[in-house]
């Protein structure tokens, strides 16, 4: 991966891929991805993307005016934090015996967490229970949904995968990013069969969205609920 700029346009270029077109996306952290066919210079990526400007610009600007009301927390009682696309208040408690847990229809967190570890210790408890409620849940929907799109895919992880939400590795490994969890059950389905359907397909290619919609004949809906609402799902 190297960064490049074109104008006024800076992007991250990836390894090129065994596919047609050139894919260009905007991530969830406002960066500019692009992974080219392989066949492709770095100068023709910059090329491309020069001349795909607009939409970019476009993208850019959508993004921006979604993250503007991005929360910044202060982890006090009352808080709202998101579980599988239900919301739940904070409640800082004096004893239990685990950091973090979600009973009576609040999240419980030790009060020492954050007053001896501050914000950084309170996020790491919430990812954690992230990473640890989703894990079997996660594990149970690839499985159903396996079987619908035709691949059985290799080891599934939940982590910290930066700025995106799930990825498919070359070895059919699936990686999913723990903020997912936030979403509601139908959001994650979708991340679920995109990232399934690229067992078959690697690119973002019509035959790719051909697949998915096999699967979900309503993905677009699913996949504009995650362009618009996606920078809600988070700490």
């Amino acid at each position: 991966m190297q960064l490049r700029q074109v104008r006024d346009i800076e992007y991250q270029l990836l390894p090129g891929a065994d596919r047609q077109t050139t894919d260009i996306v905007i991530e969830r952290n406002g960066m500019i991805s692009v992974r080219p066919p392989l066949r492709m210079t770095p100068e023709q990526v910059d090329e491309t993307v020069l001349s795909k400007r607009m939409w970019i610009y476009r993208n850019l600007a959508d993004w921006r005016d979604l993250n503007a009301t991005r929360v910044t927390r202060e982890w006090v009682s009352g808080e709202s934090f998101l579980y599988l696309g239900s919301s739940y208040r904070l409640e800082l408690v004096k004893e239990q015996d685990e950091p973090l847990k979600l009973k009576d229809g609040r999240f419980c967190l030790l009060r020492s967490v954050v007053e001896v570890g501050g914000s950084e210790a309170a996020h790491k408890a919430f990812e954690a229970f992230y990473v640890e409620k989703g894990l079997a849940r996660i594990k149970k929907r690839v499985a159903f949904f396996a079987s619908k799109v035709g691949k059985s895919p290799g080891t599934i992880h939940i982590k910290d995968i930066g700025y995106r939400w799930a990825s498919c590795l070359k070895n059919g490994d699936l990686h999913f990013h723990w903020k997912c969890l936030m979403a509601p059950l139908t959001i994650i389905d979708y991340i679920i069969v995109h990232e399934l359907c690229h067992l078959h397909h690697r690119d973002h290619s019509d035959t790719f969205w051909n697949e998915v919609d096999k699967v979900l004949p309503d993905y677009r809906d699913r996949k504009e609920w995650l362009r618009m609402r996606g920078a809600e799902l988070d700490l």
